[in-house]
């Protein structure tokens, strides 16, 4: 067996496939455990990119619900103001009506009030007019003398 040929080609086979497998195991062994590494490696990455993702999702969403919050908030100052401002302005109208009602009492007052003195002046002007056609009618000089005279006499009295 030993001075068979085919022997020693079999037991250098052996060698060489041992020596190959011993150096290409190391190889493909390291070559393996550094692809497993990797692999570990970006599975680790992309659990921390999904976990930053959905940290950011939570931060994006709390964000998005205080500014609804916060718009909600505006929208109710906002109705609250206007509000404000239509209970004032309704206040301010009345007042603003009650004035002008006001007003125009005092200018009808007024009004009515010089139409009554127009009246009276017209009705003195007609009455003055009324008596002195008649005393032109009905005195003569002598009742004019007894009247002037007596009307002299009374005025110190009247104007006291």
């Amino acid at each position: 067996m030993l001075q068979n040929p085919t022997f020693w080609v079999l037991v250098a086979f052996v060698l060489f496939v041992a020596a190959v497998w011993r150096i290409a195991a190391n190889t493909i062994g390291k070559a393996l455990d550094d692809r497993a590494e990797r692999i570990r490696e970006e599975i680790e990455q992309a659990q921390k990119l999904r976990e930053d993702a959905q940290a950011a999702l939570a931060q994006y969403q709390r964000k998005q619900r205080d500014a609804l919050k916060e718009a909600e908030n505006i929208i109710a100052a906002a109705r609250e103001e206007a509000d404000r401002i239509r209970r004032r302005a309704a206040t301010d109208l009345e007042a603003s009506l009650r004035r002008r009602e006001a007003q125009a009492m005092e200018k009808i007052a007024q009004a009515e009030a010089q139409a009554v003195q127009q009246v009276r002046d017209l009705a003195v002007d007609i009455a003055v007019a009324a008596t002195e056609r008649i005393l032109v009618q009905n005195m003569d000089a002598t009742r004019d003398e007894v009247l002037v005279g007596n009307a002299i006499a009374e005025l110190p009295a009247k104007l006291h």
